[in-house]
Order: C-alpha cells, then sequence, then structure tokens
C-alpha cells in the first residue's frame, strides 16, 4: 500500500501567512493535517504582495515553523491566494458530437470546457479556475458526469476566475525566494467552501464568507458548485484601526483589546468593565468601558456586512443561499458577536465555519476559522489535476544552510 504523500497549503492571507502540513488519502477522500503554523507579515497586503523579500522571509519561517512541528520536509506547496485584483464570471460553452456513435469521452469534457473559456481577457490577466457547474445533453440540463453518455450537443456552464498576472506572479516568486515551489496557485475561497460545507449544503445553496484582515471573500455555493464570488478591500482590521484611532492607542494594543475584550454584538454586553491600555506613548494607562468599544466596533462591522449584502443582492443568485444561510470562517470571524450581527444584518442563519472532522482530521489548535483556507487547500490537492509547479524550484541549499545555521546559532 503506497505512502500517503506528504503536502502543504500555504494561505497566503491579508497581512498573515498560514501554512498547514499533511497527508492526503485519495482512497478515502480525506487529509490527516500534522501541524501547522501563522506569521504575521507586512510585505503583503490584501492578498497582494507589497515586498517580496519581506514575504518570503515570513514564508520561509511560516513553512519551517510547520515542517519542525510535523517532523516532515515539503518542497512543493499549493498555494492559497485572495484579493481584490481576483474577478470571477459565469459563462457558457458548447461542442458538437460529430462521430457516429455520439458517446461522450473525457476528450469532449475538456474541449467543451475549452470553449467555454474561449473569451478575450485583457493581457494582463490569466484563467485561475474554470469550474465546470453542470452540463447539458441534447439541451437536457442538470447532467453532472456526461461522460459514457451520448448527446449530439454537449454544452456546460462554468465559474470563470481570473487573476492578476503580475500579482499572481509576484505570490509565486516569494514562494521560490522563500525556497519552495508553488504546485498550483488556488483561490483561497473555493478551497474553504469546499471544506466547510457538506455535500448536503452545497446542493441546497450556502453562502460563504472569508473574513480576513484586509479582504474579505463571498462565495454562493448551490447545486453542487459554486456559483458566484467576489473579494471586497474591507476586512477586520479596519475595526482595529478605528479602535487604534478612537482610543488614541497602538494598533498592536488596539488588536489585542479587540480579541480579548472587543464585542461586535449588543447582547453580549454583559455588564459593562473598565478595560485599562496604555496610550500611543506607551507609557500612559488610559480606560475605557466595554460598552465604548461596542460604539466604535459596531458602526464599521454594519457596514462590512451591509456591503455583503449588497453584493449577495446584486448577484442574482441571493435566493439559492436561503435554506442554509450563511458559513462565517476567517481570522475576523473570531471577533465574540460576529455570528450574531451577521445574522442580524444580512437576515439568514449564520454559523462559524469549523472544518467538519470527517474530512480533516488535525490537531484542536489548527482546526479553527483562520485555518480553514490552509487545511481547505490540503482537501483540494485530491482534486487537483497535479499541474506542473510554476516558477518553482526545488529546494534550493541557501535554504538548508540557512537552517544549518540557525541550529548552530541556537547551539552556542
Amino acid at each position: 500500500m503506497p505512502k500517503p504523500e506528504i503536502i502543504a497549503g500555504l494561505d497566503m492571507g491579508s497581512g498573515r501567512v498560514t501554512c498547514v502540513i499533511g497527508q492526503a488519502d485519495p482512497d478515502s477522500g480525506t487529509v490527516t493535517a500534522l501541524a501547522g503554523s501563522t506569521v504575521a507579515c507586512r510585505g503583503i497586503k490584501g492578498g497582494v504582495v507589497l515586498n517580496i523579500a519581506e514575504t518570503a522571509r515570513a514564508i520561509q519561517h511560516a513553512v519551517e515553523q510547520a515542517e519542525e512541528l510535523a517532523k516532515q520536509d515539503v518542497t512543493g506547496l499549493y498555494l492559497g491566494v485572495r484579493g481584490k485584483h481576483l474577478q470571477s464570471f459565469n459563462n457558457r460553452g458548447a461542442y458538437n458530437i460529430a462521430r457516429t456513435d455520439k458517446q461522450i469521452t473525457p476528450e469532449d469534457v475538456a474541449a467543451v470546457i475549452d470553449n467555454a473559456k474561449a473569451i478575450p481577457i485583457s493581457g494582463d490577466r490569466e484563467f485561475l479556475h474554470v469550474i465546470p457547474q453542470s452540463f447539458s445533453l441534447d439541451r437536457q440540463r442538470g447532467v453532472l458526469h456526461p461522460v459514457g453518455m451520448e448527446a449530439s450537443l454537449l454544452e456546460v456552464e462554468v465559474h470563470i476566475v481570473t487573476a492578476s498576472s503580475s500579482h499572481l506572479n509576484n505570490l509565486i516568486k516569494s514562494v521560490a525566494e522563500a525556497g519552495f515551489e508553488v504546485i498550483e496557485p488556488v483561490y483561497g475561497l473555493l478551497a474553504g467552501g469546499e471544506l466547510l460545507l457538506n455535500p448536503e449544503e452545497r446542493e441546497l445553496g450556502a453562502l460563504v464568507i472569508d473574513f480576513g484582515g484586509q479582504s474579505l471573500s463571498v462565495g454562493i455555493f448551490a447545486e453542487g458548485s459554486i456559483k458566484f464570488s467576489k473579494d471586497l478591500d474591507v476586512g477586520s482590521d479596519f475595526i482595529t484601526r478605528d479602535l487604534a484611532v478612537g482610543l488614541r492607542t497602538t494598533v498592536t494594543t488596539a488588536e489585542k483589546i479587540k480579541l480579548e475584550h472587543g464585542i461586535a454584538h449588543p447582547k453580549l454586553l454583559n455588564g459593562d468593565d473598565d478595560i485599562r491600555f496604555t496610550g500611543v506613548d506607551g507609557r500612559s494607562h488610559h480606560t475605557v468601558k466595554t460598552s465604548a468599544m461596542l460604539d466604535i466596533i459596531l458602526p464599521r462591522v454594519e457596514q462590512i456586512f451591509t456591503a455583503v449584502s449588497d453584493e449577495v443582492s446584486n448577484s442574482n443568485y441571493a435566493d439559492l443561499v436561503v435554506p442554509i444561510g450563511a458559513v462565517l470562517t476567517g481570522g475576523g470571524s473570531l471577533l465574540k458577536g460576529m455570528t450574531e450581527s451577521a445574522e442580524q444584518i444580512l437576515n439568514m442563519p449564520v454559523r462559524l465555519g469549523i472544518p467538519h472532522q470527517g474530512i480533516v482530521t488535525a490537531p484542536d489548535a489548527i482546526m479553527t476559522a483562520n485555518y480553514a483556507t490552509a487545511l481547505g487547500l490540503l482537501k483540494y490537492s485530491l482534486s487537483s489535476s497535479g499541474a506542473t509547479p510554476r516558477l518553482g524550484k526545488s529546494r534550493n541549499k541557501s535554504v538548508w544552510l540557512r537552517k544549518i545555521m540557525a541550529s548552530f546559532e541556537d547551539l552556542f
């Protein structure tokens, strides 16, 4: 019996880099996550690289830390991308079966999908995903697996995701600079949605919201596939900056008291405690009431989820998410009361997106919403076409040398 392959998922978040290392079992369709690590990164903002060298250092730190915890080495990884530079839309393709037997082959399916993506896009963009939603045979819609069936006309509906070539290449160059290769770049929302929703939810219809620090991804899944996706340049860091300005303190202090004491819905206001914190000078001490923090946090939360609601309403797929509601994931979802506010503003049921234990087995420390995309990348590897690594290189000697030198530094 072959040994399960060691794989890694690297989520290039908005201000953070998160890596999970695990093993995939194609026979059972499950993955076992061995370890994970998340590192703050000032070289990336909203999923876009601002500084390759700084981003590469964060990638190297996150991956090597995960390697140490997992006691495994990796060279290639699945790269989760996000950000407003991603654009998506739906399209249709058709293909005539001219053979006498009319039996559809995998080559026919590949041909009709190629026809669906035969549309002009600007020279600075490239296709990231072309995802079949459903097939039609001689105008009969709703076919999921046409291979082996007979028809004269094969049609397909697809969801297409394109990316800025320069932004995507800068991400891949950062990974290469860190000493790793990219097996395949993957839209983080797609990987996370496939992990967080069970087959029934993907069939009935659900909204997935990946709430990052500087970007937010919105996706509608229904009839077993993704129907709509959009990335917005808003996130939980906006709440942190509001607190920093309102309380006249540093962003670091504001983030700390947001996570420890912040709430995003009035029903969680149990008492009105005094929260002590240091001012922007780092020396003076101040206090703030929990209710005063809520007054700062709530308007931004309302603005963010109102923007999400508008995108869903304008998507023409709003009715599809009624049966299940929304699944909220990402680091921004962990603020207390966030699901309650989302439920009230979106006017639908909302639950926190935690990876399903039946699909992924992982230590409790990484079985959380802020690791969901990285874990989803491990699951995605099972359905990947095994694309040729892009702009990657085998782990170079300089990286190994740095690890050896780091060991000597620790020793002495």
